[in-house]
């Protein structure tokens, strides 16, 4: 099984990605994490795109396709695999599917979280954070919130905003998320590979459907 996740921050691709991956036994790849990584350890690709994430940019696409490229050439190339984050534009999707050919490999599927911009900012943007770093639990007002208005439940220190879970910068994303994805997505449908998921509902539901979905395209993987 080869899929590709789209869908807009909050969607759940994460969620999802993950159950799938017990269930198929695929290798997530995820972008989003690989430049996370990068910063973290301060390499130079990670100081290069550090503020284009913190302003909620997307990173130039030749850097994203490098990176993907690296993996999928390498000695440990993933054969089953769910890509979570990537391709996110056009050109993106374009030089996945070249890489793919040249691996002699090939989509399965598509799937699409559909789900409201304003949704989104209600999930992102009701998300705060334990202050300290040796903590770092994360709550939510309307989901998960606190015991004590402000204060993490675990230690006590007080919960702050990241700059990414402010309505701002959610905003920002989702803007730069639908410039692009128009276009993603009719470039796949042409493929007939787009499976259209509501994700407004539960997780559980959404991964029934993501199932049954995949069930109508790949039967031979659920025997």
């Amino acid at each position: 099984m080869r899929l590709v996740l789209v869908g807009p921050p909050g969607s759940g691709k994460g969620t999802q990605a993950e159950l799938l991956v017990k269930r198929f036994h695929l290798t997530t790849i995820g972008t989003g994490a690989m430049f996370r990584d990068a910063i973290a350890r301060g390499t130079d690709m990670g100081r290069a795109v550090r503020p284009l994430i913190q302003q909620g940019l997307l990173v130039p696409d030749p850097t994203v396709n490098d990176v993907v490229a690296e993996l999928f050439r390498g000695p440990n190339r993933p054969e089953r695999f769910v890509m979570d984050g990537y391709p996110r534009t056009y050109a993106q999707a374009v030089a996945f599917d070249a890489l793919l050919r040249q691996e002699f490999l090939a989509l399965d599927a598509v799937v699409n979280l559909s789900i409201a911009d304003d949704e989104v900012v209600r999930r992102i943007g009701g998300r705060w954070c334990c202050s300290d770093p040796n903590c770092g639990v994360c709550f939510h007002v309307a989901a998960r919130p606190p015991k004590v208005a402000g204060r993490c439940d675990v230690c006590g220190s007080p919960l702050i905003q990241r700059e990414d879970d402010k309505e701002e910068t959610i905003r920002r994303r989702l803007g730069e998320f639908h410039k692009n994805t128009d276009d993603l997505l009719l470039h796949y449908r042409k493929q007939g590979l787009v499976d259209d998921i509501d994700a407004t509902q539960h997780k559980d539901a959404i991964y029934a459907n993501i199932l049954a979905a995949l069930q109508r395209r790949r039967p031979d993987e659920f025997k």
